[in-house]
C-alpha cells in the first residue's frame, strides 16, 4: 500500500502581476494626444504662412505698378521731410510746407532733365568722332576673327563650303506700328501712374501725423504702444537709409570727378555724378556705373586711361559696399547678406531694376515687424546679421 501511494503535485507559485496605475496611463494617453494636436497645428500654421506668403508675392507680381508707385513715394516722402520740418520751425504750415518741398522737387527735376538732356545731346554730336576711335580699337580683333575664319575654312574645306550654300533668310519686320501697339497702353499707364507720385508725396507729408496715429488705433488697446515704436524704428531706418545712400552717393561722385577730371574726360563733372550714383545699385550698380565714363573715355584717353576709369569705377563701388555701406547703413538695418542677395534676387524677379533699389528697405521693415512681434522673434533673429 506504501508503494502506491500517490504524491500530490507541488503547487505552482504564480508571479504577481503588476499593478497598472490608471492615472499613469491617463496622463501618457493625454500627453500623446498633446503631442499630436500640437503637431497638427504646428503643420497647419507652416501651411498658412506658406499660402499667406505665396498669396502675397502674388498680389506683389500682378500689382507691381500700384505697389512701386506708393514704395517710391514713401521713398520720397522721406526725403523731403527734413524740408518740412525747417518750414515748420519758421511756423510754416505743414501742409504749405509739403507743397513747397514738393514744388521744389518738381523744379529740382526738370533742372536735372534739362542739363543732362543738353549734355546727352551734346555727347550724342560727338559720337561720330568717338566711332572712329571705337573702330581702331575693334579692328585688330576683327582681323584676328577673319585670320581664324580662314584658318577653319583650310581644316574643314567641307562644312565651309556647305556652310557657303546655305540660302540666308530674311525675315522683315512689318514696321513699327506693331510695336506701338503692343506697347502704347503700357506707357500709358506707366504715364498716368507716375503722375500720381507729386500727389501721393504731398498728401503723406501733410496727412503724416494724422496716418500714424490712426494707424496706431488699429491695434488693441494693449498692442498700441508696440505699433507706435515700431512705425517710429520704420521711419529712422528709412531716414537713415535714404541718408547713408545721398552721403555715399555724394562720396562716391566727387571722387569719380576727380579722376575723370585729371584724366580729361569730357563733361567729367556729369560723367562723375551718373556713375557715382549708379554704383549704389546693388551687384549690377558697377556695370553701368562703368559704361557712360568708358564711353567718353574711347574718344579722348589712351588704353592706360581706360584702364584707370574701370580700376575707379570698381574700387569706389567695392570699398564703398563693403567700408561705407556696413558703416553707415548696416547699423540700423541689420540684415545679413544672404537675406540681402536672396531679397535682390526675389525682388529683382518681381520688380525688375526698381526691385533692386527697393528690396533693401522692405526687408529692413520686415525684420523691424518680426523683431515686434514675439511670435516672429526666430524669424527676425534669422534675418539679422
Amino acid at each position: 500500500m506504501a508503494a502506491n501511494r500517490i504524491i500530490p503535485p507541488e503547487p505552482q507559485q504564480v508571479e504577481p502581476q503588476p499593478v497598472v496605475d490608471s492615472s499613469n496611463l491617463e496622463l501618457e494617453q493625454e500627453q500623446r494626444r498633446e503631442r499630436r494636436y500640437k503637431g497638427t497645428i504646428w503643420a497647419g500654421s507652416v501651411a498658412q504662412i506658406t499660402i499667406g506668403v505665396a498669396v502675397v508675392l502674388a498680389i506683389c507680381y500682378l500689382a507691381k505698378l500700384v505697389l512701386v508707385t506708393l514704395l517710391v513715394s514713401v521713398l520720397i516722402a522721406f526725403m523731403l521731410e527734413p524740408i518740412v520740418s525747417v518750414l515748420q520751425r519758421v511756423r510754416v504750415p505743414r501742409s504749405a510746407g509739403a507743397l513747397i518741398a514738393v514744388l521744389v522737387l518738381l523744379a529740382v527735376c526738370w533742372g536735372a532733365s534739362y542739363f543732362f538732356y543738353s549734355r546727352a545731346v551734346s555727347f550724342a554730336h560727338e559720337m561720330p568722332r568717338y566711332s572712329q576711335k571705337i573702330r581702331g580699337m575693334i579692328g585688330p580683333f576683327t582681323q584676328r576673327t577673319s585670320d581664324l575664319k580662314r584658318t577653319t575654312e583650310q581644316i574643314l574645306p567641307g562644312e565651309t563650303q556647305q556652310a557657303k550654300k546655305a540660302v540666308p533668310v530674311r525675315v522683315e519686320s512689318s514696321g513699327g506700328s506693331d510695336f506701338l501697339t503692343k506697347n502704347i497702353g503700357t506707357v500709358t499707364e506707366v504715364v498716368l501712374t507716375i503722375t500720381f507720385i507729386p500727389f501721393l508725396v504731398y498728401f503723406m507729408l501733410s496727412w503724416q501725423e494724422h496716418a500714424r496715429t490712426k494707424s496706431v488705433q488699429l491695434f488693441r488697446p494693449e498692442h498700441r504702444t508696440t505699433a507706435y515704436v515700431t512705425l517710429g524704428q520704420i521711419s529712422l531706418m528709412m531716414k537713415s537709409f535714404i541718408a547713408g545712400n545721398f552721403i555715399i552717393g555724394v562720396f562716391m561722385s566727387v571722387a569719380s570727378m576727380a579722376v575723370f577730371g585729371m584724366l580729361g574726360l569730357p563733361y567729367f563733372y556729369f560723367l562723375g555724378v551718373i556713375s557715382g550714383f549708379l554704383s549704389l545699385m546693388p551687384y549690377l550698380g558697377v556695370i553701368l556705373a562703368v559704361i557712360p565714363p568708358l564711353a567718353a573715355g574711347l574718344g579722348s584717353v589712351k588704353d592706360t586711361g581706360l584702364i584707370i576709369i574701370v580700376a575707379t569705377v570698381l574700387t569706389l563701388h567695392l570699398f564703398s559696399m563693403n567700408v561705407l555701406y556696413p558703416k553707415v547703413i548696416g547699423k540700423r538695418l541689420q540684415l545679413n547678406p544672404l537675406l540681402v542677395t536672396i531679397s535682390l534676387l526675389l525682388w529683382g524677379w518681381i520688380w525688375g531694376a526698381l526691385g533692386l533699389i527697393l528690396a533693401v528697405p522692405i526687408m529692413g521693415v520686415v525684420k523691424i515687424v518680426c523683431d515686434h512681434i514675439s511670435a516672429l522673434h526666430p524669424i527676425g533673429e534669422w534675418m539679422g546679421d
